[in-house]
């Protein structure tokens, strides 16, 4: 029973590590972590995968990002807001801006609400595949939805503004 009642503070204490490796951009050691936990029986939760999404994000390893968010969703975890940022955010990384679309849409019809991070990680990602008019559109949809840009945002959008008029970025 014992050993019961410490797989929390295990499980806990490797997303807390997970985590800091995100936060060291330390990709490579995140997912040793991960791996880890598996093989000893720790079955990782949300915010274990979040972190671990989020360290391939930082370390432009858009792939194997999208491979810990199809892994989740394997483990019948429903991906959050940070989730799908962090997956947005490694497509933008990654410089593909389809998917970091198509990843905000699929959040959308989650009915995961996207917040100023979604949106400014999708306005990125169009923004570094040069889609302007799609990153007035997002800008555009924030205003629609109550989603208030913050100084990042703003300014992606100030560039997409400025290059799709011809003033380039």
């Amino acid at each position: 029973m014992r050993e019961a009642n410490l797989e929390p503070d295990v499980i806990f204490s490797y997303s807390a590590g997970i985590s800091a490796c995100a936060k060291g951009e330390q990709w490579q050691r995140a997912l040793a972590l991960l791996s880890e936990m598996r093989e000893a029986n720790l079955e990782p939760n949300v915010i274990s995968y979040n972190a671990g999404i989020s360290a391939c994000a930082k370390g432009e390893q858009w792939q194997r990002a999208l491979a810990l968010l199809s892994e989740m969703r394997e483990a019948y975890l429903e991906p959050t807001v940070i989730s799908y940022n962090a997956g947005i955010s490694a497509y933008a990384n990654g410089e593909q801006w389809q998917r970091a679309l198509a990843l905000l849409g699929e959040m959308r019809e989650a009915n995961v609400q996207p917040d100023v991070i979604s949106y400014s990680a999708g306005i990125i990602a169009c923004q570094t595949g040069e889609q302007w008019q799609r990153a007035l559109a997002l800008l555009s949809e924030m205003w629609e939805v109550n989603v208030e840009p913050d100084s990042a945002t703003a300014l992606g959008s100030l560039r997409a503004r400025r290059a799709s008029s011809g003033s380039g970025p």
